[in-house]
């Protein structure tokens, strides 16, 4: 039991360090390639299209060869998946074009309060005051080290809150899909990329051409910029994978909170490869958003300890009390009422006359 508790723990820490890592190296590869110091390949979408394509061509593969198990999931789930995942990237794309750099990472830091929100709605998930104090001293936290000038339009504003909640709401149904067909991350990874890739790659140019004024055929590829298109999708293979794995494994909240140690990252490696100003605002910053992700991985777990305890009490006292019941109903009650006893009953039942028979 404690040799699987110490195999969970390291699976457990193991998706993180692939996600933080993947997260923060795609973010520094697509920092080269989409700056104009770097290769100035200005093609988001077109790029997330083609993370999904290379995605989607490891999971035939593995498929193929008998590494992952394909497991049924209706088409219609896929699909509405898909368009809420791509208006999540597209939303994504439009905000940051629309709005101030301040008001798009405030939009960022709203989906934790929004993902509790809607998993209160949609599944009835209620969250203790520890897990509360903790998600805003996190949201307090990356807050001060990342909002500067904010500025608001109504354009903007409302693809912030379609990318917000759509962001929200896909990263839920990560989860639930997972739960619902019990099918692992990879494998529910290699149904969706595809669609994603086909829509992303079809429509992708047009949002891009959109956003830059200029189309994907006419950019001048250069080698460099093939390599850290590859070492992009390579990343984004690793980063979407333990996505789905994380999410599975914990929860949207805890992936976000959780999340933000990217953002802290992202900011100290910004100072060290390409000379970022790092401020005392930046430092405090960061000391209270990781002082805010240990208070929530502490409070998460007292709350899981606690429910394990209550339900092994209660599991505990019902199952005394079913004895208890039916042994009363073998000695007075009548066969009638056996008969229409459920069938956890009947088998408690079944088991106190085995027992009178031996003894």
């Amino acid at each position: 039991m404690e040799s699987e508790k110490k195999s969970s723990s390291v699976s457990d820490v193991g998706a993180w360090a692939m996600n933080v890592v993947s997260s923060v190296g795609i973010i520094m590869a697509n920092k080269q390639l989409m700056s104009s110091s770097g290769y100035a390949f200005s093609f988001a979408t077109t790029l997330t299209g083609f993370h999904f394509a290379v995605t989607a061509l490891v999971g035939l593969v593995s498929n193929a060869t008998g590494f992952s198990a394909s497991k049924h999931v209706p088409f219609w789930e896929l699909f509405w998946f898909s368009i809420v995942a791509n208006m999540s990237i597209t939303g994504m794309n439009f905000s940051l074009m629309l709005n101030s750099v301040g008001f798009y990472q405030i939009s960022k830091l709203s989906m934790i309060p929004v993902v509790c929100i809607m998993e209160w709605i949609l599944h009835s998930k209620q969250y203790s005051r520890e897990v509360k104090m903790a998600v805003v001293v996190v949201v307090l936290g990356v807050g001060v080290c990342t909002v500067t000038d904010v500025k608001v339009n109504v354009k903007g504003f409302v693809c912030a809150c379609v990318a917000v909640l759509s962001t929200s709401l896909q990263q839920i149904t990560i989860g639930s899909l997972q739960k619902k067909y019990s099918i692992g991350s990879f494998e529910l990874l290699s149904k969706t990329a595809p669609i994603q890739a086909v829509s992303l790659l079809i429509l992708g140019p047009f949002v891009d051409y959109f956003l830059s004024g200029k189309f994907v055929t006419n950019y001048k590829m250069s080698t460099g910029a093939i390599l850290f298109i590859l070492l992009s999708c390579s990343l984004a293979v690793f980063c979407n994978m333990s996505q789905y794995l994380c999410i599975g494994r914990f929860s949207a909240v805890s992936f976000q909170v959780l999340g933000h140690m990217k953002t802290v990252c992202v900011l100290t490696l910004g100072w060290l490869l390409f000379d970022s100003a790092l401020t005392f605002k930046n430092i405090m910053g960061m000391f209270l958003a990781v002082l805010g992700m240990v208070i929530y991985s502490w409070a998460v777990e007292s709350e899981k300890r606690s429910n394990n305890k209550t339900l092994s009490h209660t599991k505990n006292s019902l199952t005394e009390e079913e004895i208890r019941l039916l042994k009363e109903g073998v000695e007075t009650g009548p066969v009638k009422d056996v008969e229409l006893a459920l069938s956890r009953s009947e088998w408690i039942l079944r088991k106190i006359r085995a027992y009178k028979v031996d003894f």
